[in-house]
């Protein structure tokens, strides 16, 4: 099986807005872009939510089909680890194989002297078109980078070949995951995990690095946009260069996790992988669910109602809800209205505060993050919440289509 050469990761916490974001994608194709919807929601998600994997599938099957798509989808095992897949084994084609937590951990002795006596046919230099310096390998680089990647990288060989013992190697897409951690990896350190990955012989398609600056959950980027471009663009080439020389699959791309809104940087990555013609997998996946809360707020009466108790209810509740997001969020509790205020605000008023529209002068990007972490309190609304998204479907629908669309596909594709 191989991926497209653009996709992009499309969340569903409720499992409602299938046909929507599907919507969204076929605008795109209409265009002449091509991209593969990958519906993902994570073992986390489903815990939260109370769902199961195949609930997943039964969304994206059934979107497809009503809407008569007529190209690739896949459902995604997102986030997984060896004690999380065996639930998404029988109904997923993706598999997001995060071995973020085991980055720093040390490999066995054996193991790094293999991985050092495999560079050996490196020479002390590497030379990448169109990076001006050299790589330079030494002995000191080498331990460092075993060090912090090589048990990491050798766990997903373990998740990987599980789950090509049960699904067959050729069935599935394989991911590795590295971004949900505090420090960024280099193109020089990607250079090393893409040669683990080969030697694990995991026939990754997508590999998701943590890059410099916030890439916090449905907000813009935080940090030096020209120092990402810099290293996006040394990644791409990292990237070919390992295709080449390592044996990878040759549509290997970039993954850009909680890409989601990432305004800022849509533009570079645009210019980059149209020089290079180069694919890209984007995850968007928690704004559908800002998507569905701005929708019943427009709906207004009842659902407004609703709106506000979620954001009331998450406020009281913001440490539980912040703590599995630490490492991609970044609140200002100063900057957050209080639930007394929000309760007095109109339909437009609350709309406009959690729609991220850059410049718009009621945008709160920390009422955005929190509304973003606090779906847990909107599935213990149970099927009260669930009706109010059956109820106003083609207002929550058109914000989805809209924002997949209008706010991401078009600035990222030039549409």
């Amino acid at each position: 099986m191989k991926i497209g050469k653009y996709s992009m990761g499309i969340g569903d916490r409720f499992e409602h807005q299938g046909e929507a974001q599907l919507k969204a994608v076929m605008k795109a194709a209409e265009k002449g872009i091509t991209v593969v919807p990958v519906w993902n929601k994570s073992n986390r998600e489903h815990n939260i939510v109370h769902s199961e994997p195949d609930g997943t599938r039964r969304e994206a099957d059934k979107a497809v089909a009503a809407l008569q798509w007529g190209h690739q989808y896949l459902v995604d095992a997102d986030h997984i680890n060896l004690g999380t897949v065996e639930r998404f084994i029988p109904v997923s084609d993706f598999f997001t194989l995060d071995v973020a937590a085991y980055i720093n951990k040390p490999a066995s002795d054996a193991s790094v002297a293999a991985f050092k006596a495999s560079c050996a046919s490196l020479g002390g230099k590497v030379e990448i078109q169109g990076i001006p310096e050299p790589l330079t390998i030494t002995e000191t680089l080498l331990d460092e980078v075993a060090g912090k990647f090589l048990a990491a990288v050798e766990e997903a060989g373990k998740i990987f070949r599980h789950v090509a013992s049960v699904k067959g190697e050729e069935n599935f897409i394989t991911e590795v995951s590295m971004d949900e951690v505090e420090s960024p990896q280099t193109p020089v350190e990607l250079f090393f995990i893409l040669k683990m990955i080969a030697d694990q012989k995991i026939p990754a398609q997508t590999i998701a690095p943590k890059f410099t600056g916030r890439f916090n959950k449905g907000v813009d980027y935080v940090g030096n946009v020209e120092q990402f471009a810099r290293e996006f663009e040394q990644d791409v080439l990292v990237i070919d260069y390992a295709v080449k020389h390592f044996g990878l699959p040759e549509n290997l791309k970039l993954s850009i996790h909680s890409g989601s809104d990432k305004f800022s940087i849509y533009p570079e990555m645009a210019a980059i992988i149209r020089k290079y013609d180069k694919g890209i997998h984007l995850k968007t996946a928690g704004t559908t669910w800002l998507e569905e809360v701005i929708g019943l707020a427009v709906a207004g009466g009842e659902a407004l109602e609703a709106a506000k108790e979620i954001y009331s209810k998450a406020l009281g509740r913001k440490e539980e809800l912040c703590a599995p997001y630490a490492d991609v969020i970044d609140i200002d509790d100063s900057l957050l209205p209080s639930a007394e205020e929000v309760l007095g605000w109109s339909s437009e008023k609350f709309a406009n505060t959690l729609r991220h529209i850059p410049g718009h002068p009621d945008y709160n990007p920390n009422l955005r993050q929190l509304i973003h972490v606090g779906y847990k309190v909107a599935a213990e609304m149970g099927e009260r919440y669930t009706s109010l998204l059956k109820l106003h479907k083609d207002i929550i629908g058109q914000c989805v289509e809209e924002n997949i669309y209008d706010r991401h596909l078009k600035r990222l594709f030039n549409l």
